[in-house]
């Protein structure tokens, strides 16, 4: 039997994306808390008083709003979350398809 053994680069990169691949989940999951919390957030001022106060962390510092101006930028915000998440989701799906050819082009064998 002449089994070939992968070049090099092969086993590099299909390591990488083993090693990428959770990263990008984790990130993918703190970006999904942060859109949750958004929408709650959303929730909560849609159905106050547009002139009631409302306060928004911006950076470090506490600022004092109105909620017609709040609710807006925490809706886009939330549309900007929304975006980065699926680019992030089609990031990792190509990253995986990539592992799978190389793993069935290569014959490689991993611990599992």
């Amino acid at each position: 039997m002449g089994t070939e053994m992968p070049p090099p680069d092969v086993i590099r990169r299909y390591n990488e994306i083993m090693q990428e691949s959770p990263k990008l989940v984790q990130k993918i999951t703190e970006l999904e808390m942060d859109r949750n919390e958004h929408k709650l957030v959303e929730e909560t001022l849609k159905p106050l008083d547009p002139s009631r106060r409302a306060y928004r962390l911006v950076g470090e510092v506490l600022v004092e709003r109105t909620v017609e101006e709040v609710l807006p930028s925490v809706a886009a915000n939330r549309g900007n979350l929304e975006e980065s998440i699926n680019t992030l989701r089609g990031h990792l799906e190509k990253m995986q398809k990539e592992a799978t050819e190389l793993k069935t082009k290569y014959n490689l064998q991993t611990e599992q």
